[in-house]
């Protein structure tokens, strides 16, 4: 066979191979029903934003999209599963802010957090509060930070070890010369109980957890860790504003898929989810959840993920912290 003839040939057979991915690109998502794969267990926040991207996207796409709980580790084991699911589009993961923390807290993962996982979406943030019981001697953060500088056996609850609370927690210890001890608990309803019952002095988590009981007076929010203020909490000062300039430590939710799923479904699916975003009822729902919405397109979700992998693994090296 002369060479251009042998040319020919090989540009027909690699046409030839192209043709099945460019077909399942093209009829996407026509196939077969979506899968949102929860990484956390039914009635939790990841569940409840898995469910209400659903219903919304099932009606945009013309296509059943099915929510499915695969939890453990930490959230790792669900996205495991989506790492290890056909690259055809139709299996993506709903994850919260564990997935930034666990490449440097779970030692071998089963999979390469920044090569085998190519976000879709950050669908929003939200900030952790720290709150003290409504009988406490703490009436602000700044209570708290002289009461650790001067050693007074200051401790805090977090819903375990780990978790972004605790991590939190550890970097401002080591920012601000703080001596606090950790208190780790199953999960923000054993933490709660705890906290309104005056056990702990201290408690961080989310503001959807933590609200309810701030609005019972039972227990007195000191500070958010996100960057602004809380819409849902505008009296409450950030930590920034309280002595500890550029800390921000939101609580996170997003949606990850393959990286060998085909960009320009990648590319579909961020379109559609932000369209979601946009509706009424459902950017509601979401700010339900405490959470500021945010969108945007997959690179910017990349970016954000990179800093916060970047960001907790220092805080975890530092302060030798070890999953439960």
């Amino acid at each position: 066979m002369n060479p251009s003839r042998r040319c020919l040939a090989l540009l027909a057979l690699l046409a030839c191979c192209a043709l099945p991915l460019h077909a399942q690109t093209a009829d996407w998502p026509k196939r077969q029903p979506i899968k949102l794969v929860a990484v956390f267990p039914p009635g939790g926040s990841v569940d409840q934003v898995a469910r209400i991207l659903a219903q919304q996207l099932t009606q945009q796409l013309g296509q059943t999209v099915v929510v499915e709980n695969k939890v453990g580790a930490s959230g790792s084991i669900g996205t495991h599963a989506v790492v290890t699911a056909p690259p055809d589009g139709y299996t993506h993961a709903v994850v919260f802010d564990t997935h930034g923390v666990n490449p440097s807290l779970i030692p071998n993962l089963p999979y390469d957090t920044r090569k085998d996982i190519a976000p879709v979406i950050l669908i929003g943030t939200a900030p952790m509060v720290i709150a003290t019981p409504a009988a406490s001697d703490y009436r602000s953060f700044a209570d708290v930070v002289a009461a650790a500088k001067a050693k007074k056996n200051v401790s805090f609850g977090t819903v375990g070890s780990g978790s972004l609370g605790h991590l939190a927690m550890a970097l401002l210890g080591k920012s601000g010369g703080l001596e606090m001890t950790h208190v780790p608990y199953k999960g923000g309803g054993p933490l709660m109980q705890d906290a309104v019952a005056g056990h702990v002095p201290l408690s961080i988590a989310t503001i959807v957890v933590t609200k309810p009981h701030i609005d019972s007076k039972r227990l007195r929010p000191l500070a958010v860790t996100t960057s602004k203020r809380s819409p849902d909490l505008p009296e409450v000062p950030t930590i920034a504003e309280s002595g500890f300039a550029g800390f921000d430590a939101p609580a996170w939710w997003g949606v990850l898929t393959s990286s060998k799923v085909p960009p320009e479904i990648v590319r579909r699916m961020n379109e559609e989810i932000n369209k979601a975003l946009q509706v009424p009822e459902i950017a509601q729902k979401l700010r339900g959840q405490g959470m500021t919405l945010v969108g945007g397109t997959p690179e910017a979700a990349q970016a954000f993920i990179d800093r916060q992998i970047e960001t907790w693994a220092v805080v975890v090296k530092e302060n030798n912290i070890k999953a439960e």
